[in-house]
């Protein structure tokens, strides 16, 4: 019999680790084999009976390769801590949930949690983690068009890319905060600062954060207008008596995060906004800016964000679900007066042999319906589209996007890298063959004559997704939709 409970005990202790894999890509349901750990020398658990339900104590959590990383961030993200009475069965799960915390932050290529040793009815934790690289000056080239399918029509202009530099350092001080510098001229100007803070360096509690930002974007060519579900442009240079840029923005905002449990995020933020057009730009569309038909407008805004991620991998979710709410008031009277409800979510399910599906929805409404060109643009801007409309823009202030997407992995590897690196010292992949249908619609009251608006959208097609370092989703996309046409569509991130 004492045989029999130790048997039951190291069976328990080979399911309490959670297996090595890349941080880049998303984690799969891991198989059996795949959790098996190698039992450290001397962790050895007590010959207890019913060793499973047994409630064990929490003992040390060792922490090693965060070179950067304070302990305690990564302390944050587990969902067990030092004094835990847990029993373990139990474990297994939370370091399932904590190693998909820590591969969330996007601050590791790679995370294990072990079982590092037991101390009679205390298990000590074992945290392995492999660190990314932080800091990002990198120089800046990047066509002004929305993608590279509309720059495409553009001709690939030379003269319609931006040049500059990017300085970005993620993790600065170690709390996974970011500080961004940025500097572009070329087709259009913009200089931004900004500085965010999840953890303020004075909450021993590490729930409330800040961030500050300070932005200004000069144009020479804007969009006044939507013309046949089409970006109608305006250039500087090529009318007599406009300023040299068309449009000038400067913003300013503040942030206060608030963070009780480790899926859910609050945010209000704070911002003023002045912007200033060009007479020519009023002469084509007068309410572009406000609907008082002004050259220029100052207003604040106001909004409430609550965020919830609860997937494998965010930039990439194969199982899980994440979600985003936000509730904004743009103005407070006079040019501008918007009431904003914008929602977004994410269900993923792990199917049998390989194959996920993802369904997303995306709502957006806008109070009153009145509003200016800029308080109109829905789909076709930023991440809200229908794969196989990317050429087109629908304007509007209501908005409703459905999507559907089946895949299947088709590989799974890493190439190695000829250089010495504890953290970089090989690039994973995962290569996906999907196929996808999307559904929407649009309501605009003040630019019916566009004939995609005020009716049923709808796409469908297949693609292959490869993803690997850093979060880097190349998404290779031949679609369908509802007039007929069809083409081939190139994507470097995902958008979900």
């Amino acid at each position: 019999m004492r045989n029999c409970k130790y048997i039951v005990v190291l069976a328990a202790a080979f399911l309490c680790v959670v297996s090595r894999s890349s941080g880049q890509v998303a984690s799969q349901q891991h198989t059996q084999q795949e959790l098996l750990p190698v039992l450290l020398a001397g962790a050895v658990p007590p010959p207890v009976t019913d060793t499973v339900r047994r409630e064990f104590r929490v003992g040390e959590i060792v922490i090693q390769g965060n070179k950067k990383t304070k302990d305690f961030i990564i302390k944050r993200e587990l969902p067990f801590a030092e004094g835990d009475s847990i029993r373990l069965d139990e474990l297994v799960e939370k370091f399932k949930v904590g190693r998909q915390q820590l591969i969330n932050t996007r601050l590791f290529n790679d995370v294990v949690i072990s079982l590092r040793s037991f101390r009679g009815y205390v298990v000590d934790v074992q945290i392995d983690v492999k660190e990314r690289w932080y800091i990002f000056p990198i120089p800046y080239f990047k066509p002004v068009d929305r993608n590279l399918q509309t720059w495409a029509d553009q001709g690939y202009s030379l003269g319609r890319l931006d040049l500059g530099a990017k300085f970005t350092y993620y993790n600065t001080t170690g709390r996974n905060d970011r500080l961004r510098l940025w500097l572009i001229t070329g087709y259009s100007r913009a200089i931004q600062a900004s500085y965010d803070q999840p953890f303020a360096f004075s909450d021993k509690s590490l729930k409330h954060g800040y961030g500050i930002n300070f932005n200004y974007n000069a144009q020479k060519e804007i969009n006044p207008l939507t013309v046949n579900n089409k970006q109608f442009f305006l250039r500087a240079d090529s009318l007599p008596h406009a300023n040299k840029f068309l449009e000038e923005v400067n913003n300013a905002s503040l942030s206060y995060s608030y963070r009780p449990h480790l899926r859910t995020r609050h945010t209000v933020r704070l911002s003023f906004t002045n912007v200033r057009i060009d007479s020519a730009v009023w002469h084509v569309n007068p309410t572009y800016l406000s609907t008082n038909q002004k050259l220029k407008t100052f207003y604040p805004e106001l909004s409430y964000t609550v965020t919830y991620i609860n997937t494998d991998y965010a930039p990439y979710p194969l199982r899980g679900r994440m979600g985003e709410l936000t509730v904004s008031r743009l103005g407070f009277g006079g040019d501008v007066g918007v009431w904003s409800l914008a929602a977004k979510g994410t269900q993923s399910w792990d199917l049998h042999k390989k194959f996920s599906y993802t369904l997303q929805a995306n709502g957006n409404i806008k109070l009153p319906f009145d509003q200016p060109y800029t308080q109109q643009r829905l789909f076709g801007y930023s991440d809200l589209y229908l794969r196989g409309m990317e050429k087109y823009v629908i304007d509007g202030v209501a908005a409703l996007l459905l999507r559907n997407t089946l895949r299947r992995e088709m590989a799974n590897f890493s190439i190695g890298l000829p250089v010495r690196s504890q953290s970089h010292d090989r690039i994973p992949f995962r290569i996906y063959a999907k196929t996808y249908s999307d559904i929407g619609y649009a309501y605009n009251k003040s630019y019916p004559q566009n004939s995609l608006v005020n009716r049923m959208l709808y796409s469908a097609g297949a693609g292959v997704d490869v993803v690997t370092l850093y979060d880097v989703v190349m998404r290779f996309e031949y679609s369908f939709n509802m007039t007929g046409q069809s083409g081939f569509f190139f994507h470097f991130r995902n958008d979900f």
